[in-house]
């Protein structure tokens, strides 16, 4: 069976889309807790690790970027996207990075300390600030 669900298509297509407007963070430090817990699905800077060409992990992991960088992409920040204070909800409360990120020993780093999630959250702000991008209303 395991042999049979590779022939289905989705989720091995990992061609990045080109930016429309690429940010970042404003601090180093801010960009590497950017890179570590959120870039792989808050951009079209994917990291594609081998798992994710292996159904059904491909399935699971294209779902998972497809609904990031739906909600939230620095890489298009000319389109709309949520208000600065359901971002830092989300951090705070734990939804980000999501558990099934972090469990895997290829994104150990992606866990927050509530230091790293302060500094995220800081770097969040300060971007809004000086580059807000159009708020998407539909919550």
């Amino acid at each position: 069976m395991l042999l049979v669900i590779q022939l289905v298509p989705y989720g091995r297509d990992h061609a990045d889309p080109t930016p429309t407007r690429q940010v970042e963070l404003a601090t180093a430090t801010q960009r590497e807790l950017f890179r570590s817990a959120c870039q792989d699905c808050h951009s079209y800077d994917t990291e594609w690790l081998w798992y994710t060409n292996i159904a059904p992990v491909s399935w699971l992991v294209q779902s998972d970027v497809d609904g990031g960088r739906k909600r939230l992409n620095l890489s298009t920040w000319d389109q709309p996207q949520p208000e600065v204070n359901e971002v830092v909800d989300q951090i705070l409360g734990g939804e980000m990075p999501p558990a099934q990120y972090w469990v895997s020993p290829y994104h150990w780093d992606a866990k927050l300390s509530d230091k790293e999630k302060r500094q995220l959250i800081a770097g969040f702000r300060a971007l809004y600030a000086t580059d807000p991008p159009p708020i998407d209303g539909g919550g």
